[in-house]
């Protein structure tokens, strides 16, 4: 069997070690170390909550050693929103709400250039309602399916 080709390549490539560079200049981070923990963090919280073909896809746009990090994960049972992604990040680090949500949103700005605007379009399409703040987009509303009265 052959590998297909994506349909949305990655734009850039990024080593692993510029993609903590870029993290942590986005994150203020003192250290390397500060900014890998965050990017460790947040990308297993994010594969997750994340699954199919925009895991994979996203996973080919990063570094070998994050896009491990982000498919290692095994999927939750029930999907959390933006918010509840930064509580539950929180939990499992013992940070404050306000430090998962500052991780969150560093780790996610590198994400976003990295994935480009049609896969991150599929992967916020593919989650619960929050997490286009997270990456920093518009959260636009999305119409809520009424039931039919009967």
């Amino acid at each position: 069997m052959y590998d297909q080709p994506r349909p949305n390549p990655s734009q850039t490539f990024m080593t692993f070690d510029r993609m903590l560079e870029r993290v942590r200049y986005e994150g203020a981070y003192p250290t390397r170390e500060r900014a890998a923990e965050a990017v460790h963090h947040v990308l297993a919280a994010l594969g997750r909550q994340l699954t199919g073909d925009e895991c994979a896809d996203l996973a080919q746009c990063l570094p070998p050693e994050a896009a491990l990090t982000l498919t290692a994960q095994i999927p939750d049972t029930e999907p959390l929103t933006g918010w509840g992604f930064v509580k539950d990040l929180a939990a499992r680090t013992g940070a404050s709400p306000a430090i998962a949500r500052w991780d969150t949103g560093a780790v996610l700005a590198v994400i976003r250039r990295l994935a480009g605007p049609d896969l991150l379009a599929r992967v916020i399409e593919g989650l619960p309602n929050g997490y286009a703040l997270l990456f920093g987009q518009v959260e636009l509303r999305r119409p809520r399916l009424l039931a039919a009265a009967a």
